[in-house]
């Protein structure tokens, strides 16, 4: 991992950017816009801190992160939460530097300005422009903002503020509500009534199908939620998250490696692609679930941790343009990062490894 991510370091410190995937046999970076996947190779750069003790990976992340340090005060855009907390979030943590403190704070007041106090959401995309404007969506929430949540209970935390943690908590429990199957799947979109606060349509995104589970969506649920618990000790969320779970692992659909395909409906599976990404989301998630829950999910997370660690999965040294793992999915609906590596993938497994080692 080390040597792997360092030529990887390399290559982002010369060109003064983000490491986001593969595209064309050439690195893709993160540019000047907002990017939702900004935060993680900084993020991955603090775990090699704790996990091997060399300051270079400190001075890493800290050089890296003052590239998107601004995104703070953007306030079109629902994955602050994502850039922000997996990076600064991980630093403040490890530094106590005030500056970092700020920078979350900061964060935190631009992402509660898409709270909707009818609907009890965070709103996810803006439907007035892109590929979004064509759905007909009103306020569209996906199950991936239950990612952007730890990024309030933080601040909350450390400010005193309970603003932030009774926004996380709506928008939690409104999620709970409206995007959950009879089975534990969850439902990739949500749409809502911004008047009355309604479910107007139930859809997907970067799935399969309306009716399908997205893999990735069910690594976001179960990683959200057992957040979620960890800051409220609700159990409604403990349980939701044990459902998730059990829905994942028992899955018909999931192969013996526990890396699933992108999605459990997909339907030429067994002939389908898998997505390392959900696969290290979830890994990660168990570890922490096992914390709370008797039920193995340590054991079955190293089982998964296993498997991307193999050969099929994780790249030789100086090979896959230097990021640790081949072979995530990003959104086939989109023709978009199919089959590559993936700067969040990498930094879900590092967080598993730490994880299982702390």
């Amino acid at each position: 991992m080390d040597q792997q991510l360092s030529q990887l370091a390399e290559v982002a410190l010369v060109n003064k950017r983000i490491p986001r995937t593969v595209h064309e046999g050439k690195i893709k970076f993160t540019g000047q816009r907002f990017d939702w996947t900004e935060g993680f190779f900084p993020g991955t750069c603090w775990y090699m801190f704790e996990l091997t003790g060399d300051e270079k990976w400190k001075d890493i992340a800290v050089e890296l992160e003052d590239e998107f340090i601004d995104h703070r005060l953007i306030t079109t855009n629902h994955d602050l939460g994502f850039v922000f907390n997996c990076s600064f979030g991980h630093g403040y943590q490890l530094t106590k530097d005030e500056k970092y403190k700020q920078v979350l704070i900061d964060a935190a007041n631009s992402l509660i300005t898409r709270f909707n106090t009818t609907v009890g959401c965070i709103q996810s995309w803006n439907v007035d422009r892109g590929w979004q404007a064509e759905r007909g969506w009103q306020f569209p929430v996906i199950i991936d903002n239950m990612m952007n949540l730890e990024l309030l209970f933080e601040v909350s935390k450390f400010t005193g503020d309970e603003k932030y943690r009774d926004i996380a908590i709506s928008h939690a429990n409104t999620t709970l509500k409206n995007h959950f199957r009879e089975d534990g799947s969850s439902i990739h979109v949500v749409d809502y009534d911004t008047i009355t606060g309604e479910v107007r349509n139930r859809h997907t995104a970067q799935g399969f199908a309306h009716e399908s589970a997205w893999a990735r969506g069910q690594a976001w649920g179960l990683y959200g939620y057992t957040t979620c618990y960890r800051y409220t000790k609700d159990e409604r969320f403990l349980k939701q998250a044990g459902i998730i779970a059990e829905f994942f692992l028992t899955h018909p659909n999931l192969p013996k490696d526990h890396v699933p395909y992108w999605d459990f409906n997909a339907p030429k599976i067994p002939n389908e692609l898998r997505d390392a990404s959900a696969g290290a989301i979830v890994a990660s998630a168990l570890v922490e679930l096992d914390g709370y829950i008797a039920n193995d999910y340590k054991q079955k997370a190293q089982s998964i941790i296993e498997s991307l660690s193999s050969e099929k999965y994780f790249a030789s040294v100086g090979e896959n343009h230097n990021f640790l793992l081949m072979h995530s999915v990003g959104s086939i609906p989109h023709g978009a990062e199919i089959d590559v590596p993936l700067n969040y993938t990498d930094y879900y497994y590092t967080e598993a490894i730490y994880r299982l080692k702390k």
